[in-house]
């Protein structure tokens, strides 16, 4: 690990432009498990498709059981060591952009600069309405939910949902747009704790790697991209990120 590290730590410190993508792999050490992992609560809960949210009400009850769960976790989570590596490396000047696969608002939690983030796949903080689009702090649905409410409510009658990204629903085209463009700019790429097989933000790798980055992915899963990398560190993300940090900034 320690050469590969010291590879890294050194491309990382002469990098002008230095972009970071993010997945749930960042966060298991917060408590927050990968729900994709078996297991994992989407063996327990079958993910609710936007459109059937919208059609059905049964589905909009599956659909807050399992996110009013999740919320549990969520709100009592503190960032860990990696999060705080990534704030301390970009407050430092290293990281142009980072994108988040991850809708658990640690990122933001532990200090990182909010210009140089994008949660990709929303935030599980807030919820919007699917009648009027008016957005409102997740705390006041999550209180009628727990309070016996199936559904919480907007005031206008239409169903809140927490403002993550579902299957069949479209990501922020503006966030999107931003995240491949600067890919595509980055002298260094990094994807940590992503299995970098969600679509299309996967696409981030192989778009810097052919605008001539150096590519590095922490994460102890296989990705499809593994073979293509110029590092591969599998240890935890939570003792990686600090020790790069360390050869990087100095602590």
């Amino acid at each position: 690990m320690h050469s590969a590290l010291d590879t890294l730590a050194d491309t990382w410190r002469r990098a002008r432009r230095v972009v970071v993508l993010t997945g749930a792999g960042l966060s298991t050490a917060s408590g927050i498990p990968d729900f994709r992992s078996p297991g994992g609560r989407w063996e327990r809960y079958q993910p609710v498709p936007l459109p059937d949210f919208l059609a059905d009400e049964e589905a909009r009850v599956r659909y807050w059981r399992y996110k009013g769960e999740t919320w549990q976790l969520i709100r009592t989570a503190e960032p860990n060591a990696a999060h705080q590596a990534l704030t301390d490396l970009a407050h430092a000047g290293h990281v142009e952009l980072l994108v988040t696969q991850n809708v658990d608002g640690l990122h933001e939690r532990s200090g990182f600069p909010p210009e140089r983030l994008v949660n990709i796949h929303g935030s599980d903080s807030e919820v919007e309405c699917m009648a009027c689009h008016g957005r409102a702090e997740r705390a006041a649905a999550q209180e009628l939910w727990e309070g016996g409410t199936a559904v919480p409510r907007c005031a206008c009658g239409g169903p809140w949902k927490p403002a993550t990204i579902s299957f069949g629903q479209a990501l922020v085209e503006a966030d999107l747009a931003r995240s491949l463009r600067t890919a595509a700019t980055a002298d260094l790429f990094v994807a940590a704790g992503t299995s970098l097989v969600v679509g299309p933000v996967n696409q981030m790798f192989a778009i810097a790697a052919r605008a001539g980055a150096r590519t590095a992915i922490l994460t102890a899963s296989e990705t499809p991209y593994d073979a293509d990398a110029d590092v591969k560190l599998g240890e935890p993300v939570e003792q990686v990120l600090p020790a790069l940090r360390d050869r990087v900034v100095g602590r």
